[in-house]
């Protein structure tokens, strides 16, 4: 008998989701973590106060004068806007047929404009670069800032930046195994400078290498919650906790992270600044032809407002 099947039959509809998935991870706890700020002008300054070295021989005669000693003068400090642009040209055409899992192909593309920028600030960050005046202009990025760090001294040793923005890293040292006593060294060279890191930030290799590390001092880095409490701030990303002999260091991992490298950050220290309305801002082109043409702009920097707080472990071999 035949079978009047499908592959013979004329009309059947195509079946396509009306779900798009999208496996491109979006997450940038870097950028998503810290607080942003607006800045007046393309160079944004701050100053940084500096406290004179505790003595142990603060005491005096009976009846004597007093001696007086002005205070270290505060550092200015400062970095430069940089631009970041994402532009999309979407047909007229596109933009009207019927669609599965969109209405308007222009809409549509300016989310993914904006997920993608937001990924290349995230990424940018962790850039050896010391800030540029000269076009295109260039913000300072994190390697800049840090001069808290455990570094190689095997081969041609490594050396951390002069901390004002202006230089970057030296990173040519032998790299590492990830270790704890790594860990620990870049937070006590934070801590003894008045820093409390509570961010470490890493690859998700060096997660891994992480969480494969052991210690007599720490029973675990996995420390699960069962019994709710207030929190003062919610720290966003994949986050283990690290039980240190200086406080608690929230385990993030970073895809946009480098292998090489590990960060120890001070929250309370660090911000992202951008000029008035220019953060994310979508820029509608005026149309050379029969199409929606549009632009992602956000200029922006990265704010260190106390470069000492933050530390860092270098030459890391992690694959």
């Amino acid at each position: 008998m035949a079978v009047y099947k499908t592959a013979n039959a004329i009309g059947e509809r195509e079946d396509l989701s009306n779900v798009i998935s999208r496996i491109d991870p979006a997450e940038t706890p870097l950028i998503s973590n810290a607080p942003k700020k607006t800045v007046k002008g393309v160079f944004t300054e701050w100053q940084v106060q500096t406290l004179a070295s505790a003595v142990d021989t603060n005491y005096v005669n009976e009846g004597a004068d007093y001696s007086y000693v002005n205070p270290t003068a505060t550092s200015r400090l400062g970095n430069y806007c940089m631009i970041s642009v994402q532009a999309g040209s979407v047909s007229g055409t596109l933009d009207v047929v019927e669609k599965a899992g969109r209405q308007r192909e222009s809409a549509y593309v300016r989310i993914l404009k904006g997920l993608e920028q937001r990924r290349d600030m995230d990424k940018y960050l962790f850039k050896n670069q010391a800030r540029s005046g000269s076009d295109p202009r260039k913000a300072g990025a994190l390697p800049s800032w840090i001069t808290n760090a455990d570094f190689s001294t095997a081969g041609t040793t490594s050396a951390v930046a002069t901390g004002d923005g202006s230089d970057g890293a030296t990173m040519s040292g032998n790299n590492r195994a990830l270790s704890l006593a790594l860990i620990d060294n870049a937070n006590l060279l934070a801590y003894n400078d008045g820093g409390s890191p509570d961010m470490l930030v890493v690859s998700p290799a060096n997660k891994v290498a992480f969480s494969d590390l052991s210690s007599g001092s720490a029973v675990t880095n996995q420390l699960h919650m069962t019994a709710g409490k207030p929190q003062d701030a919610v720290i966003i990303g994949s986050v283990s906790l690290y039980l240190t002999d200086f406080g608690t260091l929230n385990v993030v991992i970073d895809r946009q992270a480098p292998n090489t490298e590990a960060y120890l950050l001070d929250s309370d220290h660090y911000a992202i600044g951008h000029l008035a309305g220019r953060f994310f801002k979508t820029v509608d082109v005026a149309p050379t032809g029969d199409a929606t043409n549009f632009a992602i702009v956000s200029e922006w920097t990265l704010i260190v407002d106390a470069p000492k707080a933050h530390g860092a472990v270098y030459d890391l071999s992690t694959t």
